[in-house]
């Protein structure tokens, strides 16, 4: 079997080492069965008798048409699903497109007060963005990408089923969001925005993606968080409400939500020490599972913690563990990046992210041993999406199907597109295509917008 260059020297690595990480180490026969549990789910949640027990939600985006590249207007986008949101204005003639964006923070005390707070921010920023341009004379459409678990009652009805990734803003869990940008919006009175449909990033990236490439039928972020969705035949999803979509149109987008994979138990037979600390010690303890696994939200964590156990044993740094190195969050995700970009044998990146944590003695050796550790956590990461991207390609029985990816884990990791098609390929045997969304989400949201307001 091809070993990537990420793991190639673990010959080198103590078996003392290689034991601490062995359960991170997963086997073909492991990832199997993940995406046996994986399916089940997905046609729990499928299923109006088993969506509200189903863990995997498969919710039910009701965007039933793909870009036909035939678009023509100005539409915004609004992109909100971390610690900043954009904001975009996409100006789409035919397979031409012109794009303006900014890009606005938003405070931590925001991230955790109340939804009126956040969404008039939000408005704010969006009139300021519009006025900048000189469009607040024009009916503006928007698409609304909002990158949280939402139960979608319509292309314009989504209400918040729980927050992630650090929010936690009171007044909006099962609260219409769409209602409440409106609502902000029209507190400002100041300019003319129409919010055609709100989707997730997922769908957002799959949308992007089908505009240049017509074989997009899979939407997959690995990035702060991770998420997928696809493309299912109308007849299997049972559990959208009549009346908001077309049953005569065969296919409809899915937002599996297959962050919260894991929970009640599933993934227990794979789940580690490090893990189990991980989620312990977040803000949603027994929630989102297979993401804290994956997303770079956690992947850092999860490193840190593996190399504070090897330096309180006494197989890394001389046993001595820095006092950085033992605060949480202090390993960031990017430098595992960093390390695995460095060539065999070169170790400039790491000493210099050690020294950083207060290590500067770390031998040649140390090193090796961090980006053993790194590749570990990230190659374990990579695994695990695979998994379940395999699952859904067996799941919709198509050759040639194009899997729109963004995210900055995706995006930025050296070995993370080579681990994925590597894995994917022994995992099934459908044909597949990996393609980088170049302008994330929110050239989607702008064509879900296109679509919808066409189709009115």
């Amino acid at each position: 079997m091809k070993m990537t260059r990420s793991l190639c020297t673990s010959d080198l690595i103590k078996p003392e080492i290689r034991d601490v990480c062995k359960d991170l180490i997963l086997t073909d026969e492991q990832l199997q069965l993940v995406m046996d549990r994986f399916i089940c789910e997905v046609n729990r949640g499928l299923s109006r008798e088993t969506h509200n027990e189903a863990i995997v939600k498969c919710y039910t985006t009701y965007v039933q048409d793909l870009p036909m590249g035939t678009e023509k207007g100005n539409f915004l986008a609004l992109d909100l699903g971390g610690t900043n949101f954009r904001v975009l204005l996409i100006t789409l003639n035919g397979q031409n497109f012109d794009m303006k964006s900014k890009i606005y923070a938003i405070p931590q005390s925001l991230m955790l007060g109340t939804g009126k707070q956040l969404f008039d921010h939000i408005a704010q920023c969006l009139a300021l963005f519009v006025k900048d341009l000189k469009l607040e004379k024009e009916v503006l459409p928007l698409g609304f990408t909002f990158s949280f678990p939402l139960t979608q009652q319509g292309l314009t009805k989504g209400l918040l089923a729980r927050w992630t990734k650090g929010f936690n803003c009171s007044g909006v869990v099962n609260e219409d969001v769409v209602s409440l940008l409106e609502e902000a919006i029209a507190r400002r009175n100041d300019v003319k925005i129409d919010v055609c449909a709100i989707l997730n990033d997922t769908t957002g990236t799959l949308m992007s993606c089908a505009w240049k490439n017509k074989n997009c039928r899979i939407g997959l972020i690995v990035g702060t968080g991770s998420n997928a969705c696809y493309v299912e035949k109308t007849e299997n999803v049972d559990c959208a409400i009549p009346g908001r979509y077309d049953p005569e149109k065969t296919h409809m987008l899915i937002n599996t939500e297959w962050g919260a994979f894991g929970e009640y138990g599933t993934l227990d037979f794979i789940i580690t020490e490090f893990d189990r600390d991980i989620d312990e010690n977040s803000i949603n303890p027994k929630k989102q599972i297979f993401e804290k696994m994956i997303s770079g939200m956690y992947m850092g964590e999860l490193a840190r913690l593996v190399l504070e156990k090897l330096a309180n044993n006494g197989l890394l740094f001389n046993g001595k563990c820095s006092c950085e190195l033992r605060k949480r969050s202090k390993f960031f995700t990017k430098y595992v990046s960093e390390i695995e970009s460095e060539p065999k044998g070169k170790y400039a990146n790491c000493r210099e992210i050690l020294a950083e944590l207060g290590i500067r003695n770390a031998t040649d050796q140390d090193c090796e041993n961090v980006r053993f550790v790194c590749s570990v956590v990230s190659r374990r990461a990579a695994h695990l999406v695979s998994a379940g991207l395999a699952a859904l390609l067996i799941k919709m029985g198509e050759n040639n199907v194009t899997v729109g990816v963004d995210g900055s884990v995706y995006r930025f990791h050296p070995h993370f597109h080579d681990l994925m098609v590597e894995k994917i390929s022994m995992l099934q045997q459908y044909k597949f295509d990996l393609m980088l969304s170049e302008d994330g989400s929110g050239r989607g949201a702008a064509l879900v917008a296109a679509v919808a307001s066409q189709n009115k």
